[in-house]
């Protein structure tokens, strides 16, 4: 349940008999929240007032417990396209984080797919499990502690992200865990980056139909007066990177043919 005051100030929690939230606007009793209509105002035990609502995915990604960086939910959402995320989707993400990332896979992938999530660091990995747990969708994530470059164990999974610092390192583990033609992405803050990881998957025969992209999004005031873009921009967020597992070529072999019969006698 997400409590929203008229400043945008946010609370997202689970509301469970005998609890309480402590506001900078003072008390929420669970007790008094728990058969309320969605949509409607609670006061605190000072007067002030919240809507009770239930969260966006963009919400719950949005305010999460973080320790790292995020991916920003403007291009999450792009990200789940392009990857072809939808029921039955079986999926590797590389560089759980805090688990921002996997909690939007978790959510479109469904009961019938599955989110596979990589990363080296415990203390990450906890703190994303208990973040997906909060959402309910454990039961679609599997966590395993590894250094990626040792590989992945799933194969023929229809999409893979890396979500990390040098992922044109990973492109023989990642081809080995995608089926044919299955969808490859990454995310990288620089245009250096951005350049490497163009070259190695060009350069890599098990690559094709490469792509690159940025979104920028901008915000407005919703103040019928005085309707103009937010002071405040984020202009930019990363660089999102598309290719397609494809069956590397075999060389193409010539017989050597005897032409000297083609040449004009002279």
């Amino acid at each position: 349940m997400i409590l929203s005051e008229q400043d945008r100030k946010h609370f997202i929690r689970t509301l469970t008999p005998g609890g309480r939230l402590q506001t900078h606007r003072g008390i929420l009793y669970h007790d008094d929240l728990i058969d309320q209509p969605l949509g409607g105002k609670v006061k605190t035990h000072l007067g002030f007032s919240y809507h009770l609502l239930l969260p966006t995915t963009e919400e719950l990604i949005r305010y999460l417990k973080r320790s790292s960086q995020i991916i920003f939910p403007k291009d999450s959402g792009y990200l789940i396209l392009r990857l072809g995320i939808k029921p039955g989707t079986r999926v590797i993400e590389a560089g759980t984080g805090s688990g921002g990332f996997c909690l939007a896979l978790a959510t479109f992938v469904g009961d019938s797919g599955h989110v596979y999530s990589y990363d080296n660091r415990l203390d990450m990995q906890e703190l994303a499990r208990l973040n997906i747990e909060r959402a309910g969708l454990l039961h679609r994530v599997t966590f395993v502690i590894r250094d990626v470059e040792e590989g992945f164990d799933e194969e023929d999974v229809d999409a893979l992200f890396l979500d990390m610092l040098s992922p044109w390192d990973m492109l023989d583990q990642a081809h080995a865990a995608l089926r044919g033609s299955g969808v490859l992405g990454c995310l990288v803050p620089t245009v250096n980056q951005l350049s490497h990881m163009i070259g190695s998957l060009t350069a890599h025969p098990g690559f094709g139909f490469v792509e690159a992209e940025e979104l920028i999004l901008r915000q407005y005031k919703t103040v019928p007066a005085r309707v103009r873009p937010e002071d405040r921009i984020v202009g930019h967020t990363g660089y999102m990177i598309f290719a397609r597992a494809v069956v590397p070529a075999q060389e193409d072999t010539v017989d050597s043919v005897d032409n000297s019969n083609d040449l004009d006698e002279t």
